[in-house]
């Protein structure tokens, strides 16, 4: 017994050697001098500028105020708080002394120069599968970029999630690396969408579900089956989606560009800085993206019953609007009531039939599985995508208070949706006021 006991402390002991040797197996790589901006190539550069707008790089590595670029934003995850780093060609606190090789291998593999494994809150899963040229362009772009010195605040995290040899774990279980792979049996089209959203546009980072371990769904059921961002919920791209109106091309062309649709509304929270980055992108490289979304979702109906759909679908919202000739009467329900009179007070001026706003009852935060979107875009109001500056919503967070958002929200539901009523509002509630944006 003893020497099988010795000989079990053994093979732990060289597992243990082996595991610790295979996480650390990245050695740092030697810092350089940093490059002149003059050596860059200026049209690789203004291409790289192309690709970091897909890959939304200036919205989580700018915190409010900051410099571009110049990191510092808390990014809260059911693990703690990250703050990004710093990506601005500063020798000392940036990435001035990064190799094109480091830079690469950080996209890649997600470790940093100095071999130190990235938190996956960088979504180098998705990165991973972007091309040679283009990471090499990104980064010419972001090493012609003004250096700030600002070193980032130190990460939030409780034991264990401190300790980053542990990502080593996370990356052997949920991490393949490698450029993507075009499918020979799509067409040109299809595969250029498919590149963008599965390496740089990351939109499975937040339209998948994750697990216990915080890993986005690649494959199977809860790829782009719909996932939460920053206290927002974000709806599936596959075909469950609660939009009332089914998604075309067209659609989400619009959507995507524009960040606003007639027929579903408009773009809020974590997608605003999506779309308004899209709007400077190539329009064929935005209809590649759509094409690619709704082979996700199953294709489109043919176009005599999408039209109907459409039509009957408008026709029945804009008969519920706040005002309508035809609008229903508010039941005689004490919520209900208090509803409707902050929704009077609050809401009506915009949301109102012949408004500006697309009806109500169109929107997908209205048919959303839970009254979360509803609250925050009520309570914190919407700053419009850059292609419809024209269309914000004031917040409201200090003229609603919290009961009268559960029974606003209540109201809402019940009014501009067919869909069951909200369970757990007041939670909704609750954690939309923690959020205080």
């Amino acid at each position: 017994m003893k020497k099988f006991a010795i000989f079990v402390v053994l093979v732990l002991a060289a597992a243990a050697a082996g595991a610790y040797a295979w996480a650390t197996r990245h050695p740092a790589i030697a810092p350089i001098a940093r490059p002149a901006p003059a050596s860059f190539d200026k049209n690789l550069v203004k291409q790289g500028e192309k690709l970091a707008g897909f890959g939304n790089c200036h919205v989580c590595h700018t915190k409010p105020g900051g410099k571009p670029f110049a990191g510092g934003l808390g990014l809260p995850t059911p693990f703690g708080t990250i703050y990004t780093t710093n990506i601005t060609p500063d020798v000392d606190t940036g990435i001035g002394g990064w190799s094109e090789q480091a830079f690469m291998r950080a996209m890649r593999d997600g470790v940093d120069r100095e071999g130190r494994h990235l938190y996956p809150a960088f979504p180098f899963d998705y990165y991973t599968k972007t091309s040679d040229a283009d990471l090499k362009a990104i980064y010419a772009y972001l090493m012609t970029r003004e250096p700030v010195s600002q070193k980032p605040s130190a990460n939030e995290l409780p034991f264990p999630f401190n300790i980053r040899l542990l990502l080593a774990g996370w990356t052997f279980l949920f991490h393949e690396p490698g450029e993507f792979k075009p499918d020979a049996s799509k067409d040109a089209e299809w595969n250029r969408g498919a590149y963008l959203v599965e390496s740089l546009g990351h939109c499975g980072a937040c339209h998948s579900t994750r697990n216990s371990f915080g890993a986005a769904a690649k494959s199977g059921p809860g790829a782009y089956a719909g996932g939460s961002a920053e206290g927002w919920y974000v709806p599936p791209l596959v075909a469950a989606t609660p939009a009332p109106i089914p998604w075309t091309v067209k659609t989400l062309v619009n959507y995507l560009i524009d960040g606003w649709d007639g027929q579903h509304g408009i773009a809020a929270g974590p997608m605003t800085p999506v779309a308004t980055d899209l709007a400077d992108q190539k329009e064929d490289d935005v209809f590649a993206i759509a094409n690619y979304l709704m082979s996700i979702k199953g294709g489109a109906k043919p176009a005599a019953e999408q039209d109907k759909l459409a039509a009957d679908a408008v026709s029945a919202a804009e008969k519920l609007e706040w005002g309508h000739a035809q609008a229903p009467a508010v039941p005689n329900d004490p919520v209900m009531q208090k509803g409707a009179r902050v929704f009077e007070t609050q809401c009506a001026t915009c949301h109102k039939a012949g408004g500006k706003p697309a009806p109500l009852a169109l929107t997908t935060v209205v048919n959303a599985p839970d009254a979360g979107n509803v609250v925050m875009a009520s309570f914190y109001g919407i700053q419009p995508p850059r292609g419809v500056l024209d269309r914000s919503m004031p917040p409201r967070a200090t003229q609603i208070a919290d009961d009268e958002m559960v029974a606003l929200a209540t109201f809402i539901r019940a009014r501009f949706s067919k869909k069951p009523a909200w369970t757990g509002v007041e939670a909704s509630v609750r954690a939309a006021r923690a959020a205080a944006h």
